[in-house]
């Protein structure tokens, strides 16, 4: 039996729930995190209308959504050009280990090597997600001398 192929494409303004559902569904399965609604959607809606912001894409299976990730710029003085931030990862349950998430990088990538100032792809996976470091691994990325440290700005409701 032939493999469905998976069509990437730039989410718009129309797949905000979808994007809500699928983000609150990844915080719930990854961090056992439930999600402020009205918050994420808010967050959703900004990212989806400012390109210069964030791009969302979602990948799909003849016309099923199977999954979705998002690029966010960070610019790097050392380097005068963009690290892509790849976050918002997220592969609907049945869909998974039919190369979505392999498509998306594909997509990813292949759009960061088009743009002359991109320096690269970066993510961050938290460090129990074995099985999200062996996939981020056989997409070509490498664990970085780098660890991630943060500090709210305000407490979290």
């Amino acid at each position: 039996m032939k493999a469905m192929a998976t069509r990437i494409r730039l989410a718009t303004a129309a797949d905000l729930d979808l994007l809500c559902r699928f983000n609150a569904a990844m915080a719930l399965e990854t961090e056992a995190l439930t999600l402020d609604p009205g918050q994420l959607r808010a967050g959703v809606a900004e990212a989806l209308a400012d390109p210069a912001r964030a791009r969302y894409f979602i990948a799909e299976h003849g016309e099923v959504a199977a999954g979705c990730l998002m690029l966010t710029p960070e610019w790097s003085d050392w380097r005068c050009g963009w690290w892509w931030w790849i976050q918002s990862v997220f592969v609907a349950a049945g869909q998974r280990r039919q190369g979505v998430y392999g498509a998306l990088h594909a997509h990813a990538l292949q759009q960061a090597r088009r743009e002359r100032q991109v320096v690269g792809l970066r993510l961050y996976v938290d460090s129990d997600n074995a099985g999200a470091q062996e996939t981020y691994r056989a997409m070509g990325m490498s664990d970085s001398r780098y660890r991630l440290f943060e500090q709210l700005a305000r407490p979290s409701d």
